[in-house]
Formats: C-alpha cells, sequence, structure tokens
C-alpha cells in the first residue's frame, strides 16, 4: 500500500466569487489525503504527535490542469514518493467524478522533534508499517 484514495464533495464555502474551488483549499485536500493514508497505514497523526513527533510542511507544489466547482465529488490519491528518512514525500492527483485531472501536485514533510525543534529519522515503527504494506 503505497497510495490511498479519498473522495469528498466540494463545499460552497470552498469556492470562490467565479464559483470554482478557492486554490487555497488544495492544501487541506492533500492534508486530508496524508491523514487518511497514514490512518489506512494503522496510525494517525495524533499518534505521532503523542510521541513528540511532528510533521511541517517544508515544500508544496501544485499544477492546476481543470477546475474543481460547487458539489463535484472528487477524488484525492495519495501516493508515497520513496521510503521515508528524515522527509517524507508524496504526490496526489486529484481528479473528479468523470475521471478529469485536475490537480497533481507534491508535498515533502520533515519529521521533526517536537521538544527539540529539530530534525529527526523517521520513526522506525512507520517505517515497519510501511514495508508490511508494500
Amino acid at each position: 500500500m503505497n497510495f490511498n484514495e479519498i473522495s469528498f464533495r466540494v463545499r460552497y464555502s470552498e469556492t470562490d466569487q467565479m464559483g470554482v474551488v478557492y486554490h487555497g483549499n488544495y492544501a487541506q485536500y492533500f492534508e486530508m489525503g496524508r491523514v487518511e493514508w497514514l490512518r489506512q497505514l494503522g496510525t494517525s497523526y495524533k499518534e505521532m504527535e503523542s510521541t513528540g513527533i511532528m510533521l511541517p510542511v517544508i515544500s508544496l507544489h501544485v499544477d492546476f490542469k481543470k477546475s474543481a466547482v460547487y458539489d463535484d465529488l472528487l477524488t484525492v490519491r495519495t501516493t508515497l514518493k520513496k521510503m521515508p528518512s528524515v522527509r517524507i514525500e508524496f504526490d496526489f492527483e486529484i481528479r473528479n467524478e468523470i475521471g478529469d485531472v485536475l490537480v497533481t501536485a507534491n508535498t515533502v514533510l520533515v519529521f521533526m522533534d517536537m521538544a527539540k525543534k529539530r530534525p529527526v529519522k523517521c520513526p522506525d515503527y512507520l517505517l515497519e508499517k510501511i514495508a508490511e504494506a508494500q
């Protein structure tokens, strides 16, 4: 399991005056994908933070191809790009219900010791879960 898919409908409040999804909302969609990717793996951000590790985003690249609009059913596909080390990298693809690719993106996050505010290696338990899911 190196990928996960989630689906949801665009809410009216996520659109701008032109009736399309406001570009800033896509970062939240990517976060939803990452959270569910971790959950499918058998862990969560909440569990990771309880062990003193956080995952701030250090890079976000988005390519907008087509617009999403109110009430579109979107599917976010979150793919782990490679085994994590100090960093973890994901690719994203967002499609509408007829299969059009609307957005592709990439995020890089760093494992951070919450107390020391310093980067750390990916926790062993997470590496083991990823290896088991392959």
